[in-house]
Protein backbone atom coordinates (compact mmCIF):
# COMPACT_ATOMS: atom_id res chain seq x y z
CA UNK A 1 0.00 0.00 0.00
CA UNK A 2 1.37 3.56 -0.71
CA UNK A 3 0.80 5.62 2.58
CA UNK A 4 0.57 9.49 1.93
CA UNK A 5 1.08 10.91 5.74
CA UNK A 6 0.19 14.64 5.57
CA UNK A 7 2.38 16.56 9.50
CA UNK A 8 1.39 20.39 9.90
CA UNK A 9 4.85 20.97 11.31
CA UNK A 10 8.18 19.78 10.38
CA UNK A 11 9.07 18.44 13.65
CA UNK A 12 6.39 15.75 13.42
CA UNK A 13 7.35 15.10 9.53
CA UNK A 14 11.21 14.37 11.31
CA UNK A 15 9.61 11.89 13.50
CA UNK A 16 7.64 10.15 10.90
CA UNK A 17 10.75 9.60 8.83
CA UNK A 18 12.96 9.22 11.68
CA UNK A 19 13.26 5.07 10.97
CA UNK A 20 11.38 4.84 7.80
CA UNK A 21 15.02 4.04 6.44
CA UNK A 22 16.61 7.57 4.11
CA UNK A 23 14.91 9.31 1.75
CA UNK A 24 14.28 7.67 -1.91
CA UNK A 25 15.85 10.89 -3.47
CA UNK A 26 15.90 14.70 -2.80
CA UNK A 27 12.87 16.11 -1.64
CA UNK A 28 10.11 16.00 -4.79
CA UNK A 29 9.02 19.66 -5.43
CA UNK A 30 5.15 20.27 -5.64
CA UNK A 31 3.12 23.16 -7.17
CA UNK A 32 1.95 25.44 -4.21
CA UNK A 33 5.38 25.35 -2.69
CA UNK A 34 5.19 22.13 -1.43
CA UNK A 35 7.86 19.29 -0.65
CA UNK A 36 7.20 15.68 -0.78
CA UNK A 37 9.47 13.12 1.25
CA UNK A 38 9.89 9.96 -0.09
CA UNK A 39 10.93 7.28 2.20
CA UNK A 40 10.76 3.08 1.59
CA UNK A 41 7.62 2.96 3.73
CA UNK A 42 5.74 6.45 3.39
CA UNK A 43 5.41 9.66 1.15
CA UNK A 44 5.83 12.46 3.65
CA UNK A 45 4.19 16.24 3.33
CA UNK A 46 4.66 18.84 6.07
CA UNK A 47 0.78 20.54 4.96
CA UNK A 48 0.79 23.90 7.75
CA UNK A 49 -1.21 24.48 10.35
CA UNK A 50 -5.30 24.16 10.61
CA UNK A 51 -7.90 22.57 8.51
CA UNK A 52 -7.56 24.92 5.64
CA UNK A 53 -4.05 24.43 4.86
CA UNK A 54 -4.01 21.00 5.68
CA UNK A 55 -6.50 20.33 3.00
CA UNK A 56 -4.99 22.58 -0.02
CA UNK A 57 -1.57 20.65 0.44
CA UNK A 58 -3.45 16.90 0.74
CA UNK A 59 -5.52 17.49 -2.43
CA UNK A 60 -2.11 19.29 -3.87
CA UNK A 61 -0.50 15.77 -3.24
CA UNK A 62 -3.04 13.45 -4.47
CA UNK A 63 -3.33 15.71 -7.42
CA UNK A 64 -0.40 15.22 -9.04
CA UNK A 65 0.59 11.85 -7.92
CA UNK A 66 2.52 9.42 -10.64
CA UNK A 67 0.70 6.07 -8.98
CA UNK A 68 -2.12 6.30 -6.67
CA UNK A 69 -1.83 6.43 -3.52
CA UNK A 70 -3.85 3.69 -0.82
CA UNK A 71 -4.19 5.69 2.36
CA UNK A 72 -3.67 9.30 3.72
CA UNK A 73 -2.63 9.37 7.35
CA UNK A 74 -3.26 12.54 8.70
CA UNK A 75 -0.26 12.33 11.68
CA UNK A 76 1.39 14.76 14.53
CA UNK A 77 0.66 15.21 18.00
CA UNK A 78 -2.45 17.10 19.71
CA UNK A 79 -4.19 17.06 23.09
CA UNK A 80 -5.68 14.24 24.65
CA UNK A 81 -9.30 14.14 26.37
CA UNK A 82 -9.03 12.67 29.85
CA UNK A 83 -9.19 9.66 30.62
CA UNK A 84 -9.33 8.82 27.39
CA UNK A 85 -6.29 9.38 25.90
CA UNK A 86 -3.85 10.38 28.62
CA UNK A 87 -0.05 12.54 27.78
CA UNK A 88 2.30 10.20 26.05
CA UNK A 89 -0.76 8.29 24.42
CA UNK A 90 -1.63 7.78 21.02
CA UNK A 91 -5.12 7.83 19.06
CA UNK A 92 -5.97 6.20 16.06
CA UNK A 93 -9.43 7.88 14.31
CA UNK A 94 -12.54 6.10 13.82
CA UNK A 95 -13.58 9.02 12.98
CA UNK A 96 -12.45 12.42 11.93
CA UNK A 97 -14.79 15.31 13.18
CA UNK A 98 -15.27 18.79 12.38
CA UNK A 99 -15.89 20.18 15.81
CA UNK A 100 -16.06 23.48 15.52
CA UNK A 101 -17.61 23.75 12.04
CA UNK A 102 -21.18 25.08 12.23
CA UNK A 103 -23.31 28.43 13.82
CA UNK A 104 -23.24 29.34 17.61
CA UNK A 105 -27.12 29.50 18.57
CA UNK A 106 -29.16 30.79 21.39
CA UNK A 107 -29.59 26.74 22.15
CA UNK A 108 -26.44 25.96 21.72
CA UNK A 109 -23.73 24.90 18.67
CA UNK A 110 -25.50 23.26 15.65
CA UNK A 111 -23.55 21.26 13.39
CA UNK A 112 -22.77 22.47 9.92
CA UNK A 113 -24.65 18.72 8.53
CA UNK A 114 -27.55 19.26 10.87
CA UNK A 115 -27.78 23.21 9.11
CA UNK A 116 -28.21 21.28 5.43
CA UNK A 117 -24.75 22.76 4.04
CA UNK A 118 -22.37 19.83 4.24
CA UNK A 119 -21.01 17.15 6.53
CA UNK A 120 -18.65 17.19 10.02
CA UNK A 121 -17.47 13.36 10.28
CA UNK A 122 -15.35 11.17 8.02
CA UNK A 123 -15.04 7.56 9.26
CA UNK A 124 -11.79 5.91 8.97
CA UNK A 125 -11.77 2.12 7.52
CA UNK A 126 -13.23 0.19 10.35
CA UNK A 127 -10.86 -3.02 10.10
CA UNK A 128 -7.62 -0.79 8.99
CA UNK A 129 -8.22 1.67 11.59
CA UNK A 130 -8.61 -1.34 14.03
CA UNK A 131 -5.59 -3.18 13.63
CA UNK A 132 -3.55 0.22 13.76
CA UNK A 133 -4.57 1.01 16.91
CA UNK A 134 -4.26 -2.94 17.70
CA UNK A 135 -0.44 -2.75 16.42
CA UNK A 136 0.23 0.68 18.00
CA UNK A 137 -1.68 0.19 21.77
CA UNK A 138 -3.84 3.52 21.02
CA UNK A 139 -6.93 4.03 21.67
CA UNK A 140 -9.46 4.14 18.61
CA UNK A 141 -11.87 6.41 18.96
CA UNK A 142 -13.19 9.71 17.35
CA UNK A 143 -10.34 12.57 16.97
CA UNK A 144 -11.73 16.06 16.75
CA UNK A 145 -10.54 19.10 14.77
CA UNK A 146 -10.48 22.10 15.55
CA UNK A 147 -9.80 25.84 14.12
CA UNK A 148 -8.77 27.01 17.60
CA UNK A 149 -7.38 24.43 20.11
CA UNK A 150 -9.19 24.47 23.58
CA UNK A 151 -7.49 26.37 25.86
CA UNK A 152 -10.59 26.62 28.80
CA UNK A 153 -12.27 24.07 31.34
CA UNK A 154 -15.73 25.35 30.22
CA UNK A 155 -14.23 24.45 26.46
CA UNK A 156 -13.24 21.21 27.26
CA UNK A 157 -16.34 20.15 28.90
CA UNK A 158 -18.57 21.30 25.68
CA UNK A 159 -16.19 19.04 23.18
CA UNK A 160 -16.64 16.29 25.62
CA UNK A 161 -20.52 16.74 26.06
CA UNK A 162 -21.20 16.77 22.29
CA UNK A 163 -18.72 14.13 21.68
CA UNK A 164 -18.29 11.84 24.26
CA UNK A 165 -16.58 9.27 22.83
CA UNK A 166 -13.63 12.08 21.52
CA UNK A 167 -9.99 11.21 22.44
CA UNK A 168 -7.85 14.08 20.96
CA UNK A 169 -8.65 16.85 19.10
CA UNK A 170 -5.90 18.58 16.81
CA UNK A 171 -6.27 21.13 14.02
CA UNK A 172 -5.51 19.63 10.53
CA UNK A 173 -7.59 15.92 10.47
CA UNK A 174 -10.43 17.11 8.90
CA UNK A 175 -9.37 19.14 6.29
CA UNK A 176 -7.12 15.64 5.09
CA UNK A 177 -9.57 14.04 5.19
CA UNK A 178 -12.10 16.57 3.07
CA UNK A 179 -9.47 16.18 0.63
CA UNK A 180 -8.85 12.59 0.97
CA UNK A 181 -12.57 11.89 0.50
CA UNK A 182 -12.35 14.00 -2.79
CA UNK A 183 -9.92 11.90 -4.45
CA UNK A 184 -11.46 8.39 -3.17
CA UNK A 185 -8.74 7.37 -0.87
CA UNK A 186 -9.24 6.17 2.78
CA UNK A 187 -7.95 8.33 5.59
CA UNK A 188 -6.76 7.65 9.21
CA UNK A 189 -5.75 10.05 11.82
CA UNK A 190 -2.75 9.10 14.20
CA UNK A 191 -2.25 11.79 17.24
CA UNK A 192 0.53 11.31 19.95
CA UNK A 193 -1.07 13.27 23.33
CA UNK A 194 1.62 16.25 24.24
CA UNK A 195 -1.24 17.57 26.45
CA UNK A 196 -4.40 17.23 28.42
CA UNK A 197 -7.23 19.11 26.86
CA UNK A 198 -8.46 21.70 28.96
CA UNK A 199 -6.85 24.84 30.62
CA UNK A 200 -3.86 26.49 29.08
CA UNK A 201 -0.82 24.61 30.39
CA UNK A 202 2.31 25.42 28.61
CA UNK A 203 4.43 24.09 31.60
CA UNK A 204 2.23 21.17 31.59
CA UNK A 205 2.86 19.96 27.80
CA UNK A 206 5.34 17.23 27.01
CA UNK A 207 5.83 17.85 23.28
CA UNK A 208 9.12 15.87 23.10
CA UNK A 209 8.00 12.34 24.51
CA UNK A 210 4.97 12.89 22.46
CA UNK A 211 7.02 12.98 19.20
CA UNK A 212 8.79 10.35 20.57
CA UNK A 213 5.69 8.36 20.90
CA UNK A 214 4.71 8.98 17.09
CA UNK A 215 8.17 8.06 15.90
CA UNK A 216 7.57 4.63 17.34
CA UNK A 217 4.67 4.97 16.28
CA UNK A 218 5.34 4.76 12.54
CA UNK A 219 8.06 2.38 13.50
CA UNK A 220 5.76 0.17 14.23
CA UNK A 221 2.87 0.40 11.78
CA UNK A 222 5.54 0.40 8.64
CA UNK A 223 5.28 -3.38 8.53
CA UNK A 224 1.84 -3.70 9.07
CA UNK A 225 0.85 -1.18 6.46
CA UNK A 226 3.59 -3.32 4.03
CA UNK A 227 1.24 -6.63 3.90
CA UNK A 228 -1.84 -4.13 3.28
CA UNK A 229 -2.95 -4.92 -0.44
Amino acid sequence: MRVLVVTAVAAEAAAVVADAGPPDAAPVPLPGGYALTRTPDYDVLVGGVGPAAAAAATATALAVADTPYGLVVSAGIGGGFPPHAPVGSLVVSDSVVAADLGADTPDGFLPVDTLGFGRTVHPSPAGLSALVARTLGAAHAPVLTVSTVTGSAARAAELARRHPRAAAEAMEGFGVAEAAAAHGVPVVEIRAVSNAVGPRDRAAWRIGEALAALRKAFQQLAPVLQEQP
